[in-house]
């Protein structure tokens, strides 16, 4: 066992770029190291602790945390603390240096320390440590970090809101886009990119009870994100004392029902100290001017500690304007003081969304647009673009800069994004299919006696009415309600395409299943409230598998959220509930990304019934089969209290209601597309962007395939891979690898792709892309330790003669920094090559790293170590000079790292410092993390300087 003392200096082969550590604490099981350098403290088992101790000796160069530099001629040791003795550069003066001293920036030489001592490496890790590099150097700076990496499609309206949510500092906005338009997926992206980058560590997810198997599912498969589940079952096995049970993972997924069930469990939450916090249905939190559901006020008190806020929702306005107003407030209370205020603000909208609709079009602006712009632009350069609106050359692009100039100064622009189909297209049609079919005489009489002020849905789903006047009626239904010899028959015509029933009873829904079983031997799948988490997910992928599941899967209410089934296209309601907006959530389980053919709607209804008139009211009033209904839930507000005065008269002639709730519904669409909607479709996908965007991902998913790496990476460690098929491999472990495990690559194998279209057609294969954790545990692996930082090999090059003497040097330019800095964004670490000969010059342009890979021999290991104890003298003067050369290269380098960062952060600060004058949604905060980022990357970037990675020994022959 190594002896650790405190007071050492230590490194970390894990991870090299900390610096050199401190040892500040010891105790027999482990050590803990603190490195000042990046503001970092680690604690490792003293038996397999990743260190190497830092010993200088003489003629080494050292430089004291003053910043004065020394030659070391002398080193001493007592108490295990050594003592560096020497000559100052600066003065001349004779100095001591203790270790402890040591400036923590300081860059350690050691590949010349292995070569000297002999250890050279074969050349394929060589070889590998260079093409690594060169990988780093080009996904370090890329602002798609994070976001195409996924098992996901490229969408424009996805991969846009989430590139311009992830790279704000603590990001706080409402995702809304219509049901079906990928909110999990926005989310997704937003926190993969958030956790990649590490502006976030600590992420806590809040969902429904019957979405935390989906969302745990979704991370796992879509982003390799590996979230834990916590309930009272999890809490209570992890506590221990005073522990918080949060604190034992980063990635957390609990219920919304649990934080409320259990007080000292959300007190618990409530210190967990989160970056980011993810609330799914949202809409679920109710408020209102005169109080707050319990849950609302739970969330409230997360959202003003934690920084960064996600909510969630399909429906943002449609619940009512105080529904909406309550969500923002959870984000920016400030911002979003009173009701009253943020009503007064929206009526401003409209007359911008004129403007940006006459600019997106191609017609001339009128007189009264003109003057809004006017009042509007206070900018000289913006005044500019409407000089240019006539010019035909420069009108399109003065349009397009003028809708960008409204849409920032646009007021929930910046909090609020919501996509609609309308904008989005290419969804599938919809068609109803309504069948008559005759009410029971017991029904009816059931029917005719319920109390005017009885829940409604007796009246929509009469089984449940008919149950309750009787309990000896309990599960009788089935007997006499035609809907389910209906269904039987109807199941049997579609076979065997898959059918989604949705009811709204869970015990409406064991019966269907039980019928349909003794009736035609048909085992349905059932998903409701009272199974479990995992019994639902069984149910839904029985219900998936296209070649051993089930044709049917029968789901009470609770399957009319957050679950996915765009593989099926026939759906069945078998009942209709009251509200548009829950009805537009049971179609949106078919109809969405990724729906391929024409969605059937079938709906059998009881003629003469509640439910005949309520088929009629949504199909004729709202539309809402055929098409999306966003105004549907104002309308029924308007018309809730007429309506179900006519749901307990079904036989009369409602047509005049119908009407008038088909005027109002067309009345209530056109003011939303007059006002404010116009502006948020434009500002949550700016197409121009959006579609740029995309095309850069799918250029690097052509041009940048992690494959060719990867089978390097493979060769070298010793994993074996296979052609499973077309565009896909498999991984197993070799027989003789080079390490006891290789990252994500499991014991019994794998089945990965390289190709998005294969893993998004199939679930079961691994997608290799270059944010999967085999590629970045691949790449700190190769990065993480010694191997391959020296090697020598023997080449054969005309113009020189046989037996010289070449280096080959491989330099990092990087800075020391906080990871939450991203200085690697800035300054990315960038390999300095040089090939020097004996003469001094430098040949790494006339031998490029792939020609000498190609024309290499191998030089065994003893003849390698005679050559370097023979040349040791002569190959320290040539690594000296290398180091020279690229030093002479760094400035160029660190200024345009300098430049980069200001162009890149200076021009974000000055911009929201001027949108802040005018759009309150840019916090202040924002803008300060901002300028403090731009002071210390000013700071690390002057701090920056080279570290050699790796140097190889040529001999010509």
């Amino acid at each position: 066992m190594q002896e650790f003392i405190i007071g050492q200096r230590w490194i970390s082969d894990a991870e090299i770029q900390l610096g050199l550590g401190s040892i500040i604490d010891v105790d027999p099981r482990s050590v803990t190291l603190a490195f000042l350098a990046t503001a970092e403290k680690r604690t490792y088992a003293r038996q397999t602790a990743p260190l190497s101790r830092v010993v200088f000796g003489d003629g080494d160069s050292i430089s004291s945390h003053a910043g004065w530099e020394m030659k070391v001629t002398a080193v001493t040791e007592e108490a295990g603390i050594l003592t560096y003795h020497g000559q100052r550069e600066d003065n001349g003066a004779l100095a001591s240096l203790p270790e402890g001293e040591l400036n923590p920036l300081l860059q350690l030489n050691r590949p010349a320390e292995r070569l000297f001592a002999g250890q050279i490496d074969p050349n394929k890790w060589f070889e590998l440590r260079y093409l690594t590099l060169q990988h780093i150097n080009r996904l370090s700076h890329s602002d798609l970090r994070g976001l195409s990496g996924g098992r996901t499609s490229l969408i424009p309206h996805q991969l846009y809101i989430a590139h311009e949510v992830a790279n704000r500092y603590a990001p706080r906005v409402l995702l809304a886009d219509e049901v079906g338009l990928g909110k999990t997926i926005e989310a997704g992206l937003i926190l993969h990119q958030q956790l990649l980058t590490e502006r976030a560590q600590r992420v806590l997810i809040v969902v429904p009870e019957s979405l935390v198997h989906q969302w745990l599912v979704e991370m796992l498969r879509r982003f390799n994100l590996r979230f834990s589940v916590f309930d009272e079952e999890r809490c209570t096995a992890l506590t221990d004392d005073d522990d918080n049970p949060f604190h034992s993972e980063q990635l957390v997924l609990c219920s919304l029902e649990f934080l409320s069930r259990h007080p000292n469990r959300f007190k618990q939450v409530y210190v967990g100290n989160w970056d980011l916090l993810v609330v799914d249905e949202a809409h679920h939190l109710q408020w209102s001017q005169e109080g707050a559901s319990l849950e609302y006020e739970l969330i409230e008190l997360l959202a003003t500690e934690v920084s960064g806020v996600l909510l969630l929702t399909a429906t943002p306005e449609q619940l009512g304007k105080a529904s909406h107003f309550a969500r923002l407030r959870l984000l920016d209370p400030d911002r979003f003081p009173d009701y009253d205020s943020f009503i007064a603000e929206e009526q401003g909208y409209e007359p911008i969304a004129r403007v940006v609709e006459q600019l997106l079009g191609e017609e001339n602006l009128d007189e009264a647009a003109q003057q809004i712009l006017a009042a509007t632009l206070n900018e000289p350069d913006q005044r500019a673009l409407l000089d240019t609106l006539s010019d035909p050359d420069g009108s399109p692009e003065a349009r397009r800069q003028l809708v960008e100039h409204l849409l920032d100064r646009h007021g929930t622009g910046r909090v609020l994004f919501r996509n609609t189909r309308s904008a989005v297209k290419g969804f599938p049609q919809r068609e109803l299919h309504r069948y008559a079919l005759p009410l029971p005489e017991a029904y009816a009489q059931t029917l005719a006696g319920l109390d005017r002020d009885c829940d409604p849905r007796l009246l929509l789903c009469p089984e449940l009415a008919y149950q309750l006047d009787d309990a000896n009626n309990t599960g009788q239904w089935i007997k006499l309600d035609p809907r389910v010899d209906w269904l039987s028959k109807q199941l049997k015509t579609l076979r065997p395409a898959k059918v989604l029933v949705i009811t709204a009873n869970v015990y409406s829904a064991i019966d269907l299943a039980e019928a349909l079983r003794t009736r035609t031997g048909l085992h349905a799948a059932v998903f409701h409230e009272q199974l479990s988490l995992i019994e639902r997910d069984r149910a839904a992928a029985w219900f998936a598998d296209q070649e051993f599941g089930t044709q049917v899967l029968i789901c009470s209410e609770i399957g009319s959220e957050g679950r996915n089934f765009q593989f099926a296209h026939h759906l069945v309601l078998f009942d209709l509930p009251l509200n548009p907006d829950l009805l537009e959530q049971r179609i949106g389980r078919l109809d969405r990304i990724g729906q391929t053919e024409t969605i059937r709607i079938h709906v059998p209804y009881l003629e003469h019934s509640a439910q005949q008139l309520i088929l009629d009211w949504y199909h004729e009033g709202l539309s809402a089969f055929e098409h999306t209904c966003p105004a549907g839930h104002n309308v029924f507000v308007e018309v809730k209290a007429r309506l179900l005065q006519a749901l307990h008269t079904p036989q009369a002639d409602h047509g005049a209601f119908i009407l008038e709730s088909k005027k109002l519904h067309d009345e209530l669409n056109a003011a939303m597309h007059r006002g404010r909607d116009r502006l948020l479709e434009y500002n949550s996908c700016r197409p121009h962007v959006a579609e740029q965007l995309c095309e850069r991902a799918r250029q690097n998913d052509r041009q940048t395939s992690p494959m060719q790496y990867l089978e390097q990476v493979f060769d070298a460690y010793g994993v074996d891979s296979e052609v499973h098929g077309e565009n896909s491999f498999v991984l197993h472990p070799g027989d003789h690898m080079q390490t006891s495990s290789f990252p994500a690559l499991r014991e019994e194998g794998m089945t990965v792709t390289y190709d998005r279209d294969t893993a998004l057609a199939n679930e079961d294969m691994q997608f290799l892309s270059w944010e999967h954790p085999m590629l970045t545990g691949a790449i700190d692996m190769v990065l993480g330790n010694e191997q391959g930082n020296t090697a020598m090999a023997s080449i054969k090059v005309r113009g020189l003669k046989p037996g010289s003497l070449l280096l080959e040097c491989l330099f990092s330019l990087e800075s020391s920094a906080n990871t939450a800095l991203q200085a690697s964004r800035y300054l990315p670490p960038t390999t300095i090559r040089v090939v020097l000969d004996q003469g001094g010059r430098n040949l790494h342009e006339a031998l490029p790293h792939e020609s000498i890979n190609k024309v290499r021999e191998k030089v065994d290991n003893e003849t390698a170590a005679t050559i370097v104890r023979a040349y040791k003298a002569e190959l320290k003067d040539m690594l000296s000079s290398c180091e020279k050369q690229a030093a002479e290269q760094a400035p160029q380098i660190l200024a345009e790292a300098h430049q980069g960062t200001r162009d890149t952060l200076q021009t974000e600060i000055d911009r929201l410092k001027a949108l802040a004058q005018v759009n309150p949604n840019v916090r202040d905060d924002e803008i300060k993390f901002f300028s403090l980022q731009l002071q210390a990357l000013t700071e690390v970037l002057d701090a920056a300087g080279l570290r050699l990675e790796a140097l190889r020994v040529l001999i010509t022959t």
